[in-house]
């Protein structure tokens, strides 16, 4: 919102930096790396406490790729709303915590190129619902102020739209069968699925949304943008990113025109 948005600038703009560059990174001996712990498959806690995931194993890499181990990473899980104010006063390094690479947030920290596309997703119980005209008519979760409002009427204009104000309550009243789908971000939708066999994601996403690092604004953050980026570009060249999000259950789905 444009309201964050600014408070956040403003916030940066009254602290002083504390961000560290990468010389500064490599002689502190670990990276420090804002992540979800509550977001499978893309950051979250296993059984064991252990935080497991895409973005996890991302900055296991980056810290070997560094330091020559993985284990010279400190995480620090955050709140969504804590993501970006974790690089701007220097508590985190970077940070890989389902971000996307938006022009609001670019006003505020440097992005990577991406390292995966998400988008909106929509989800069905059991397979009676399989393609985006079977949803006319139909009830349909999502979250209150969402942009899969806008993308819904556009595709389908005689959808109904149920309004919900979190995931967890478009997760009840799919299981209801209050609604007959849920549009929502598909990382979460993938995490549920894995769950639960008796979920269906449609291939298909409304949108593509950039997901990227993200890690300070300024030019004495250049070598940091250059090695990561570096790092990123072998990782695609070498398939290293597409095995782990083949791993994980993720894939990039195709984006719908309307019917």
């Amino acid at each position: 919102m444009k309201w964050m948005s600014v408070f956040l600038l403003l916030a940066w703009l009254s602290l002083p930096a504390q961000a560290a560059e990468l010389k500064e990174i490599l002689q502190r001996g670990r990276l420090i790396v804002a992540v979800k712990d509550n977001l499978p498959p893309l950051g979250f806690r296993d059984q064991g406490g252990q935080l497991q995931g895409l973005e996890i194993d991302i900055a296991r890499q980056l810290a070997k790729e560094l330091f020559g181990t993985e284990t010279a990473v400190e995480f620090k899980p955050v709140a969504n709303v804590d993501r970006l104010e974790t690089v701007l006063t220097g508590q985190a390094d970077l940070a890989i915590a389902n971000l996307t690479a938006t022009a609001g947030r670019y006003r505020l920290v440097n992005f990577t190129a991406p390292y995966y596309f998400t988008g909106t997703g929509i989800l069905t119980k059991g397979k009676s619902l399989q393609r985006l005209t079977d949803l006319n008519h139909r009830p349909v979760a999502v979250l209150q102020g969402s942009s899969a409002i806008a993308q819904l009427r556009f595709l389908l204009p005689n959808v109904k739209l149920v309004g919900v104000n979190s995931y967890q309550e478009a997760k009840t009243k799919l299981d209801r069968g209050e609604v007959g789908a849920v549009a929502a971000d598909s990382t979460v939708l993938t995490g549920w699925r894995q769950t639960a066999t008796n979920y269906y994601l449609f291939p298909t996403l409304l949108s593509a949304d950039p997901l990227a690092i993200a890690f300070p604004k300024g030019v004495q953050f250049q070598d940091l943008q250059i090695r990561l980026q570096q790092i990123l570009d072998r990782w695609q060249k070498e398939g290293w990113l597409a095995e782990r999000i083949r791993y994980w259950g993720l894939s990039n789905g195709t984006r719908p025109s309307r019917p």
